[in-house]
């Protein structure tokens, strides 16, 4: 894998493509209509509603570059490709807290569709990287922000 793939599930890459799609038909049309409509209040050079319009216009366009370079760099993971022999992208992993005897469920995802509090982390986060590649009851230590996270596998699923 390229430093530069985007690892994604074939429903992460639809909604990045209707993100896409959206600011490009619809958020551009809005903030132009904007734009139009602060400078027929007149004097630019003071009118903070065209500068906010302008702003936001920046940032719709940067939303757009960056969509599209995602896009472009996306490699689709298939749920047939998912090793479960080890920790691999889009696994799923049931971990032991080792010091809370707290068992946690993750999906280790690419970062675009990382949600850490549904449950999905990111392969290039802390956890992800460090469980990656590590079979059913292997033990780890991953130095977290909090400190360090002591687990041991329990499951591995797709």
């Amino acid at each position: 894998m390229s430093e530069h793939d985007v690892l994604i599930t074939i429903e992460g890459l639809h909604k990045m493509e209707e993100e896409l799609e959206h600011l490009k038909t619809v958020r551009r049309k809005e903030v132009a209509s904007r734009i139009k409509q602060a400078i027929e209040f007149g004097d630019i050079s003071e009118n903070s509603e065209y500068e906010d319009a302008k702003n936001e216009q920046a940032f719709i366009e940067g939303s757009i570059l960056a969509l599209e370079k995602k896009l472009k760099n996306a490699r689709v993971v298939n749920e047939n490709d998912v090793n479960i022999d080890v920790v691999s992208e889009y696994s799923t992993v049931t971990l032991l807290n080792m010091d809370t005897n707290e068992e946690m469920t993750y999906q280790i995802v690419g970062s675009v569709e990382a949600k850490p509090f549904e449950g999905k982390i990111s392969n290039e986060s802390p956890v992800g990287q460090a469980l990656l590649g590590h079979p059913v009851g292997s033990s780890l230590t991953v130095n977290v922000p909090a400190g360090s996270l002591h687990v041991r596998i329990l499951a591995i699923r797709k």
